[in-house]
Order: structure tokens, then sequence, then C-alpha cells
């Protein structure tokens, strides 16, 4: 037997619940696009996400990525200090002029190429986590296998031009989003507008202009090259959601940055977050012959719901949980589910879980008992 409780859960959303304009086609000018939820990795629009395309210096995403895994494991900090090699001064294109032999912090080093997409410092940061430039690329390229990125090859730290060094719209994100959400601290660098290096003697000046012109700007990268075009995964958060915008061989730098605030725009007023919570709190769950007289149970899940905010403002939550249980129960032992619906659509099924063991009583401990009501019971 299961009881159900149904309830509605009114406004959620007291931000601008107006239903969003579905638009078919998004004015986007370039090659390929994608937006991407960050909490839930869901992609709310896409073109050409697949295509493997160069992604020229936003490739520096996966570079930094593992740089920031180093940081938050332990086995690098801001304040070690990293030395350039001959090969890292020869990078060319965009970068920060070290010379063969300086020393320059972590710190230092990363805020050069999340700020002025220094290919010099990729490399050098490259060199002193895995000992060669060579060595770091199969690092990135394992990672990218690692996340699922099965469009693309890194054959360089920085995206400079190279035969074959490719990725997608769709990887791009997914590696954005590993950095992203596991590695907030980035957030130190990429919102830079401004800022200098070797004492205030060297100026740094950010290549995305959406951190200074749009709205809940949080980065990410920018990138170009004759055959890349103009290239940017942009990142930018408002009312607790943060999205991930990616604009892959845009005709123009100004056509990257309008096509990814016209991504950005569209999710921010189509899409939003809320919390389903269920219509009543969770009673503990009667167990027979158990060491425990119940369980109580809990969500599985994240009862995060990302969707549409007309959606969302009719959402209505179901649960459905066992009466009663026979020990042994297990931890984590699925009890029931929560539901959540609008419209007619399910919008999640988390489980509902036993939050601890129960063991069945042994025949001693039933007997104890037994006579322990009898002698009580005189």
């Amino acid at each position: 037997m299961k009881r159900i409780l149904t309830g509605l859960l009114a406004l959620l959303l007291l931000l601008a619940l107006s239903p969003a304009a579905r638009a078919e086609e998004l004015a986007v000018e370039s090659r390929a696009c994608l937006l991407m939820e960050k909490s839930t990795g869901e992609v709310l629009y896409a073109v050409n996400e697949h295509e493997q395309l160069e992604p020229a210096s936003v490739t520096k995403i996966m570079t930094v990525l593992l740089v920031m895994e180093a940081i938050d494991s332990g086995a690098l900090r801001y304040d070690d200090m990293v030395t350039a090699s001959a090969y890292a001064c020869s990078m060319g294109g965009s970068q920060v002029w070290l010379k063969e032999n300086e020393q320059m912090s972590v710190e230092d080093m990363l805020k050069a190429v999340c700020v002025a997409s220094a290919n010099d410092a990729s490399v050098a940061l490259g060199e002193h986590l895995a000992g060669s430039a060579e060595a770091f690329v199969e690092k990135m390229n394992q990672r990218a296998k690692e996340l699922g990125m099965e469009d693309t090859h890194f054959l360089n730290p920085t995206g400079l031009p190279a035969s074959g060094h490719v990725t997608s719209a769709y990887d791009i994100a997914l590696m954005s989003r590993e950095l992203i959400l596991h590695h907030p601290d980035i957030r130190r660098f990429t919102t830079i507008w401004m800022d200098s290096l070797r004492d205030g003697a060297f100026g740094l000046n950010n290549t995305n202009k959406l951190i200074r012109y749009y709205q809940g700007a949080t980065g990410l990268k920018t990138g170009s090259t004759d055959g890349a075009l103009y290239c940017l995964s942009a990142t930018a958060e408002r009312d607790g959601m943060e999205l991930i915008a990616v604009i892959l061989k845009a005709p123009t730098s100004t056509q990257r940055f309008e096509g990814a605030k016209v991504l950005l725009n569209y999710g921010f007023a189509a899409y939003a977050l809320a919390t389903a919570e269920p219509p009543a709190p969770f009673q503990p769950i009667p167990v027979t012959l158990g060491e425990a007289a119940s369980v109580m149970p809990r969500l599985a899940g994240d009862s995060t719901i990302l969707g549409a905010k007309e959606k969302l403002a009719a959402m209505e939550v179901q649960v459905e949980l066992e009466d009663e249980l026979a020990a042994p129960v297990e931890e984590g032992q699925e009890l029931g589910r929560m539901t959540v619906t609008s419209q007619g659509q399910t919008l999640a099924a988390i489980p509902l879980v036993a939050s601890q063991a129960v063991p069945r009583l042994t025949y001693w401990q039933i007997l104890q008992r037994c006579l322990k009501m009898a002698f009580m019971g005189g």
C-alpha cells in the first residue's frame, strides 16, 4: 500500500513570470552556437552544436580548468612561482611578453591568461604542471575525453592555428560548465575588466567586452584567428541562474558579442530555476520487525528544476511513498518518488530513499521485547 500527497506550488517564482516568446530561430550570426544552463547542464538552444570547428583561444578554458583542478586538489598553489621557458616565450600572438627564465606567480599567470588571453603564460603554466607542452596537451585531451567532449582534439594549450585542432560549441559548453560549476574561484580572474602585472608596469584589459557591458557577466573566454574567425564562451548570472553562451566562427568581433547577448537574453527571459518542495513535510514510515520503529524518507537527488517560466508558475508536486516497510531496510533503499509536473508535462521525477538503515530484529531481540512487554504489562 502507498499513500499519495499532492499540492500546488503557488508561484514559487515571484520574478517576471510572464510567458516568454518562443523564437524558433534566434538572430545569431555565427557558424555554430549553443546556450546551456550551468546547474543542470541542459541545452536551451543550439545550432550546429557538434560541428568540429577551430576554437582559437577559447581552447584556454581547458588550460585554465586543469590549472584550477590542480590548485583545488592542493597540487598547485596560487603563490607558486612559474619559470618561463624559451619555448613559452616564443608563442607570439596575444601575450604578456614573458622573457626566458622570468618568474611569475601562478596567480599572475592565470590573470594573464583569463584577462589578456596570453599565449606565453598558457604554455608556461602547462609546462609547469606537466613538464612539457606536449605532456600538458595529453592531459588536455584526456580530460576532454573524461568530460564527454567527443568532438574535440587539442594540439596545443593556446588555440594558435594547428591543423586538426578542433572542438565544437557543445564541447566548449561542457568544459566551460565544468570550470564554473566546480571552480567558482575562477571568477576572481574572469570578471576583471582592467588590471596590471609586474607591480603595475604592464596593463591588462579584458578581451571579453561583455564583462563591462552586460549585466551579470561572469566570464569566460574569447578567441579569434584568421581560420576560426571570432569565438566566445560567455557566462552570466541573474536571479541565481548562470548561463553559458557559446559562439563559434562569427564573422566579426561585434557579431560574436551581440550573438552571445541574444542567447543570454533569451535564456534569462524564457527560463528560470525553482526548488520543488513537497506539499507536506515527510513523515516517518513504520518498519515492522526492525531495530528502529520507523525510517525517515529523503530526496535522493537535487530538487532544483529548470523550466520555462510559465510552466514553473503552474508547477505541481505529487509525493508517493510506501505506507509501511518490513525490515531489513537498507540506507538509500527506494521508498517512493516525488514527481513534478506542469500542464501535463513531467518536469522531474526524484526518488525518495531511506535516510538510514534499519536492521531486522533477531529472534533473541524479539524474545527480549516480548518478555519486556509481558513484564511491564504484569
